[in-house]
């Protein structure tokens, strides 16, 4: 019987994706569980590595109440994942972002979404592949330099692309065990740190301890710059969508593991915030810089010698992270090559029949990350522009899909998935544009940096940069009018080709 409903099952994944213009028969296997697909979603989410990459800054300029701004992301990210789970039900089409927007909107929004979204894709794997070092550096006990640094980071994008490139099973794998020692990482540590290592009790939470009152704008303005650490927290529930045609039954799966994602990472992230603030014994010492890290500092005092044991798991956490943001990566890459969207679009489509991985997206997702990685060695502004740019190339890609469904309601389009918000369409996805576009906004504010106005207006000129980019070489190339794959057809028939 459960053989019967399997054929049944991948029947009807084979005839929707046919349906949708794309042909089951010689691309990727269905082999990822739905808690697979919750875990890709989840490392990518990677409640430690974001919180553990922004703490020291947004505590610094917010003090304690800082971690309210984890709460306030997680209720806005909600509202966007229950978009990106109603697009998602009705196109579960590998890519994500890219071919959503292909059929909500049409082939130059696709175009330009797929573009910044790749870019952001690069920058945030370098940055997670080089934050990964130091936490190396920890569990072996050695001081890294610039170059050992960029080492490590390289080394980390190896063992990245070697589990991707052994094929969904153990990327669904990989995954698990990231989530498994994510959460072990994030409630052990948060628990014990609660119970046996806490200096305040939680009215602090409502006290900033006269942290960020001088900054321009006030407290409000400190608030909004130490809020990036929620930004920077939620988003990878997208992944879950990125591997749609690796999964059974997409249509009414991914969008649960979307919601799942958020349930788990929303808990993990929040609980280990809040313990680590009451753990933090001199707020306005990290205020003034003088504890650069406050999370290491603690954690060598709360565990002592198992201090080389919590900075492993922590190690897995980045690795797994790493791992599933270059998953995401690659299929993006793999979507847009399939369509004829790319230069070379032929070798990035290329599958490997054995493996059931797209090698050369792979081999590509993991080259332009560590260039990146290497060009830190020559020029440090461009991987912090890169990085920078990862949180609001992602934040506005995802804004791209939200105001498609928009628009897409507006001119008729009825979602036909197993998952659709019915009468709530509208207030929901409303909601999610106006929290993604405070979002985008605020990551894009120019604040002092103490380097000059170059400093502090580096992310908006690098967001201008790329976009520019993007479009001149679309316009140039006519890249977007390659390919058959239908567009804009979400609302009606299939429009042809401006």
């Amino acid at each position: 019987m459960t053989h019967d409903n399997s054929v049944l099952e991948h029947d009807e994944d084979a005839a929707h994706l046919a349906s949708l213009g794309y042909s089951y028969d010689t691309t990727f296997k269905r082999e990822m569980s739905f808690w697979g697909n919750v875990s890709l979603g989840f490392t990518y989410l990677s409640p430690i590595a974001g919180i553990y990459s922004m703490f020291a800054i947004s505590l610094g300029q917010a003090g304690p109440p800082m971690a309210w701004a984890l709460v306030i992301a997680l209720v806005g990210q909600f509202f966007v994942a229950l978009i990106f789970g109603e697009v998602v039900s009705n196109y579960p089409v590998a890519g994500g972002v890219y071919p959503w927007s292909r059929r909500l909107w049409g082939r130059k929004w696709a175009w330009m979404n797929g573009w910044i979204y790749v870019v952001a894709l690069v920058g945030t794997i370098a940055a997670v592949s080089y934050g990964a070092a130091p936490f190396v550096a920890s569990v072996i006990g050695a001081e890294l330099s610039a170059g050992g640094t960029v080492l490590v980071a390289l080394g980390t994008l190896v063992i990245a692309t070697i589990l991707n490139f052994s094929g969904t099973r153990v990327l669904s794998l990989a995954a698990t065990v990231g989530l498994i020692a994510e959460m072990i990482g994030a409630v052990v540590i948060s628990v014990y740190l609660l119970l046996f290592h806490r200096k305040h009790d939680f009215s602090i939470f409502f006290d900033n301890q006269g942290i960020g009152n001088d900054a321009p704008g006030g407290y409000l303005g400190a608030f909004a710059a130490a809020a990036l650490i929620g930004m920077f927290a939620y988003y990878g529930f997208e992944a879950n969508g990125d591997v749609a045609e690796e999964i059974k039954d997409p249509s009414r799966r991914v969008p649960r593991a979307m919601r799942m994602t958020l349930y788990i990472g929303g808990f993990a992230a929040n609980l280990l915030v809040f313990s680590l603030v009451l753990a933090v014994p001199n707020f306005q010492a990290v205020a003034s810089g003088e504890s650069v890290d406050p999370i290491g500092s603690l954690l060598h005092e709360a565990f002592g010698p198992i201090f080389p044991v919590v900075m492993f798991v922590i190690v897995v956490a980045f690795l797994s992270c790493i791992t599933s943001l270059q998953a995401a990566a690659s299929r993006l890459i793999y979507s847009m090559g399939r369509d004829g969207f790319l230069p070379a679009s032929q070798f990035l489509a290329k599958f490997n029949e054995r493996r059931h991985v797209p090698h050369n997206a792979l081999l590509m997702a993991a080259l332009f990350p560590a260039a990146v990685v290497l060009f830190s060695l020559l020029l440090e502004n461009a991987l912090t522009a890169m990085v920078g740019f990862g949180t609001v190339g992602i934040y506005m890609g995802f804004q791209m899909v939200v105001l498609a469904a928009l628009r897409a309601r507006i001119m008729g389009w009825k979602p036909a998935g197993k998952f659709t918000l019915g009468k709530w369409a509208y207030p929901v996805n409303i909601i999610a544009l106006a929290w993604g576009v405070a979002a985008v906004v605020n990551i894009l504010w120019p604040r002092p940096t103490g380097g000059g106005w170059t400093e502090d207006y580096l992310l908006i000129m690098t967001t201008v940069g790329v976009i520019a980019v993007g479009w001149i070489y679309m316009l140039a190339s006519k890249a977007y009018q390659r390919g058959d794959a239908p567009a804009a057809d979400a609302s009606g028939p299939i429009k042809t080709v401006a």
